[in-house]
């Protein structure tokens, strides 16, 4: 998640594989009811000898795979989709687009969908505009709720035959984290309410800030191997779910469902909650909290001091690295020549930042063995766009949030190499900013930060998909996306971009024939020079013919 201040609104035994480049860390760490933890961490150049230690996380029972499932994956395809769904696809070769779907899109009960009809009407339009699909929530909070291993699918198989009936593809996130907290969260959806009655017994496994608050929008990663979910580790309660969707979606996987991207943390995203909005907490631009202060993190930080001979770095986090709401010069840690460029800096953001790959790596070994064989469908991972303060030496919020990028050292190469070796698309926000319409003074710099990813997504040899970080309708943050997304050479291009998001606003009839004139331009970047006049006579045109739908949609989501 990217914000501006103008528009602020298991399954498997895993071992990671280490990092590479001139410096390498390698932190592993298993954790026990007493909170006894081991870890290693290996430098080049290091002039003392590290014993490396493997994390094991014992596997989940092995589960039989429904006959229905490969029936399906084996079956002939059953047409009940748009008829020309393959004639169209071939013939763009631009950038395919997406929208993604209201948070609410499924009841809370899992049991249908919320405003069907307003649904209907609005994939019936999104498919005259050119889309090439929907992104949804598939929330662990609904789907289930009810007890471990009681899964209610019932809402979103409403929804895939939906999409297949409209000819639109499907990217489904797996979204284990609580919606509400975060910026553009209009609903609540918390965590499983047994999965919150454990946190509850062991507020250990929550993310805690160095004041002891807790957060509950996702499980500490400190927990990974724990199993103190009904006896399941959190990576296997993952899994579990994964593979009870696949198997529920069998005859839409590949067909209709074209991605599975998989949520690793607070709003979806591979981060840590350093910058959390309920409650006030923090607010645009500041610079976060460190999230290490829950009893499984902290032993595996002393476990990682006392294996470098630093025992008194195991202790805490920085005790210097200020407030969530203060800027990188109001700390000693992150000031320009602060703590951060020191060897205690290095030596805990390698741990920090390591702790949070290892976390990815567990759960993508996860996905990998759910949906490895499963052809047509693809992984993703959802990387934050943290823009602020990324003009300054130390890059403060990134830090927090777990991104180890600073003038010095780059915090993105090593993410999209450990995307690479499971085969995922890195997808990422804020792309549809430019640097000049960010406050200055907060040394925002979205479009630097996006060329940075790109580069490391192109030399780990990954796809790369974006998202807009907040609702854009106009068409200066369009032609930014264009220019950012489409308008490169092939190779270049990104491989998706999802739009945010279907509702009311969208459909707003400027806004309805600004965005048929965006989706032409970007699917059809590569086929044809695109005379811009010609575009927007072509999207008037849709406008016109799709009127009677998006007056349905508006009105009904708008209820």
């Amino acid at each position: 998640m990217a914000l501006n201040l103008t528009h602020q609104t298991g399954a498997a035994a895993i071992t990671a594989t280490p990092p590479t480049g001139a410096r390498a860390a390698v932190f592993a760490a298993s954790a026990t009811g007493t909170a006894t933890s081991g870890a290693t961490m290996v430098r080049s150049g290091s002039a003392q000898s590290l014993r490396l230690q493997t994390q094991t996380v014992e596997p989940a029972q092995p589960q039989p795979q429904p006959s229905d499932f490969h029936q399906a994956m084996a079956a002939p395809k059953q047409s009940a989709e748009h008829p020309d769904v393959a004639g169209e696809e071939a013939r763009k070769v631009g950038v395919p687009v997406f929208v993604m779907m209201p948070l609410d899109t499924v009841r809370k009960d899992g049991s249908a969908l919320n405003r069907r009809k307003a649904v209907q009407a609005s994939l019936a339009a999104l498919k005259s505009a050119g889309a090439a699909g929907i992104m949804v929530d598939v929330w662990w909070g609904i789907s289930e709720s009810e007890g471990p291993g009681q899964y209610n699918f019932a809402g979103y198989i409403e929804l895939m035959e939906m999409a297949k009936k409209a000819g639109l593809k499907v990217q489904a996130v797996m979204s284990f984290h609580q919606c509400g907290g975060n910026v553009g969260d209009s609903v609540n959806i918390p965590l499983p309410r047994w999965i919150t009655e454990e946190m509850d017994k062991d507020q250990d496994l929550a993310y805690t800030d160095r004041c002891g608050r807790r957060n509950y929008e996702y499980i500490s990663l400190g927990a990974d191997a724990l199993p103190a979910l009904k006896g399941r580790t959190p990576i296997q309660c993952y899994a579990d779910f994964m593979r009870a969707f696949r198997d529920h979606m069998a005859p839409y996987m590949g067909s209709t469902i074209c991605e599975i991207q998989v949520g690793m943390g607070p709003a979806g995203e591979l981060r840590y909650p350093s910058y959390p909005e309920s409650n006030g907490t923090w607010s645009f631009p500041g610079i976060g909290e460190f999230q290490c202060y829950d009893r499984y993190m902290l032993a595996s930080l002393r476990a990682a001091a006392d294996a470098v001979g630093k025992p008194e770095w195991g202790c805490a986090g920085p005790g210097d690295s200020g407030s969530y709401n203060q800027w990188p010069e109001d700390t000693n840690f992150f000031r320009r020549e602060g703590g951060w460029n020191t060897e205690y800096g290095d030596f805990f953001m390698s741990w920090y930042s390591q702790m949070l790959l290892e976390h990815g790596d567990r759960i993508l070994s996860a996905a990998s063995s759910v949906y490895t064989g499963v052809p047509g469908v693809k992984v993703s991972v959802k990387v934050a766009g943290i823009h602020w303060h990324y003009g300054t030496r130390s890059h403060a919020p990134e830090l927090t949030a777990g991104y180890y990028n600073t003038r010095n050292h780059d915090g993105y190469l090593p993410i999209a190499r450990m995307l690479g070796r499971h085969g995922a698309v890195l997808n990422f926000t804020c792309v549809e900013m430019r640097d000049h319409e960010q406050p200055q003074d907060a040394q925002c710099l979205p479009e630097a930060l996006v060329r940075q990813v790109a580069n490391a997504a192109k030399e780990a040899g990954i796809g790369l998909a974006g998202e807009n970080a907040l609702p854009r309708y106009d068409e200066t943050a369009h032609d930014q996306v264009i220019a950012t997304a489409a308008e490169k050479a092939e190779e270049e291009r990104m491989v998706a971009f999802t739009y945010l998001r279907m509702g009311p606003d969208l459909f707003q009839p400027d806004n309805w024939r600004r965005f048929a004139a965006f989706v032409k331009r970007m699917t059809e970047t590569g086929v044809r020079d695109v005379c811009r006049e010609q575009v927007e006579r072509e999207a008037q045109g849709v406008a016109h013919a799709t009127q009677p739908l998006v007056h349905e949609a508006a009105a009904a989501l708008a209820n």
